[in-house]
């Protein structure tokens, strides 16, 4: 929690909406996109609008293609270098979800100068700066705006040669499904918001959305590893099922085998959500099958939106052990096999 000076402005309160909890529901983003002309594209551009991924990615010779990227939000917490640190990981997150490693960012600053003091601004800066710091990467410029609510993100820029670029919709049918992080963001950010989440809670929260989502990098020279995205503001369900329409299979995903943040669970048990739930349930609910009778905490677990969230694997079932190996290697405990692709359509949890 913070505990500074700065514990008097509650970055939360200058928002509607926190994190990737505040994205546009995925059915109205649909409907506004569905009027974008998708003209003649260059062959160079490996990857853009077609499959909703998470970047855009355009070869510049036959070893490198640029892989670009954008993110940012409202506050999701009320200390505004945490903040900073997780609005800065989140956006780095899609460069490392095509398989690609970050060179250098931008910085997408809003901010309503009348109400937030310089120092508590800076301080989001400082924040960003040092994950990029982390990322081995600068911040090498960006832009500022006076604005109502607080927003703070970044443009990131990366590499990875065309080979090794791992879309999100070039699944195969039998692949095993491996989630990186735990889920709950959203339940804890909601918790946090009334006031209720512990110390622990908090800090698990902190750990979870800082935390780089590296292992993609390595991830992406496995030719064992078909499909990769990460899992943010639509939920698990929601980034399953643009790797299943991308793909043309369906998903199944087993309940017990979900990692999630210890707390979170608890939250959710007693019906604690984020206003973002039930947007994406109503933006996609129609292609998900539930078991008879599942308790609603289900339900919103995996509408859950996830800031910072973790990366989804879809890879040959002989690959299993070296992508759980490489989350291992570098920390990721919680990464666990929950389920695999399958013939049909939508998603189906059992």
């Amino acid at each position: 929690m913070n505990t500074s000076a700065d514990a008097a402005f509650r970055l939360t309160e200058f928002s509607h909406g926190g994190g990737c909890g505040c994205k546009i529901a995925p059915g109205i983003l649909t409907e506004l996109l569905a009027a974008t002309p998708m003209r003649a594209l260059p062959k160079d551009l490996l990857v853009g609008m077609e499959s909703s991924d998470d970047a855009a990615v355009y070869r510049l010779n036959d070893t490198q293609a640029l892989v670009a990227t954008t993110d940012f939000f409202t506050p999701i917490v009320d200390d505004p270098y945490d903040f900073g640190r997780i609005a800065a990981t989140n956006a780095l997150s899609d460069i490392y979800a095509m398989g690609g490693h970050p060179i250098m960012a931008l910085a997408i600053v809003g901010m309503p100068l009348d109400k937030l003091p310089i120092g508590v601004i800076q301080k989001i800066l400082a924040g960003g700066e040092s994950v990029c710091a982390l990322a081995g990467i600068p911040i090498a410029g960006g832009h500022s705006i006076d604005v109502l609510e607080p927003i703070y993100g970044l443009v990131g820029l990366g590499l990875v040669h065309p080979d090794r670029v791992k879309r999100n919709d070039c699944a195969r049918d039998g692949d095993v499904l491996i989630l990186g992080k735990p889920l709950g963001v959203g339940i804890l950010s909601a918790a946090l918001k009334k006031g209720k989440l512990s110390t622990t809670g908090y800090a698990q929260m902190i750990a979870s959305t800082t935390r780089l989502n590296t292992p993609g990098i390595a991830l992406g020279a496995l030719p064992g590893v078909h499909a990769m995205t990460d899992v943010t503001g639509f939920g698990l369900a929601g980034h399953l099922l643009e790797i299943c329409r991308g793909s043309k299979l369906g998903a199944r995903v087993r309940f017990d085998l979900l990692p999630v943040i210890d707390e979170a669970l608890d939250w959710a048990k007693q019906g604690t959500k984020t206003g973002a739930t039930d947007r994406n349930w109503k933006g996609y609910g129609s292609e998900v099958r539930l078991p008879a009778r599942s308790p609603d905490w289900q339900r919103a677990l995996i509408t859950d939106p996830q800031t910072s969230g973790g990366l989804l694997v879809a890879c040959d079932a002989d690959a299993e052990s070296q992508v759980l190996a490489e989350f291992r290697r570098q920390g990721f405990d919680a990464a666990c096999r929950i389920g695999q692709m399958v013939a049909g359509q939508g998603l189906s949890l059992e």
